[in-house]
């Protein structure tokens, strides 16, 4: 068990520094959610200081091809229009990429 714990520890190491690759990775992977944060309490702070203006929102997840659309504001109806398009084009790449598959085999 020794040996093949050592096999594991040295395919996870990197070759600079001696750093887990795993490590570099969730240290990145964390300064991107602080970075996330951070820009929305800033335009949370931002907001509420400058006292004007107009409440905009929105989100799309896709689930597969198909959309679910949330939006408030009056640019909701661009974004649902946006996500129809991106639905249609995904499932119409997907048909092509099969037929694809289909007639060559690859």
């Amino acid at each position: 068990m020794g040996v093949m714990w050592n096999r594991y520890e040295e395919n996870i190491e990197a070759s600079e520094g001696g750093i887990p690759v795993s490590r570099r990775f969730y240290l990145l992977l964390l300064a991107g959610f602080v970075l996330v944060v951070v820009g929305i309490m800033v335009v949370f702070v931002a907001t509420v200081l400058s006292g004007s203006g107009s409440i905009n929102g929105g989100a799309v997840v896709f689930i597969g091809p198909f959309p679910i659309v949330i939006g408030v504001g009056p640019d909701a109806a661009w974004l649902v229009l946006f996500s129809i398009i991106l639905a249609v084009l995904s499932i119409v790449v997907f048909f092509v990429m099969r037929r694809k598959t289909r007639l060559f085999g690859d």
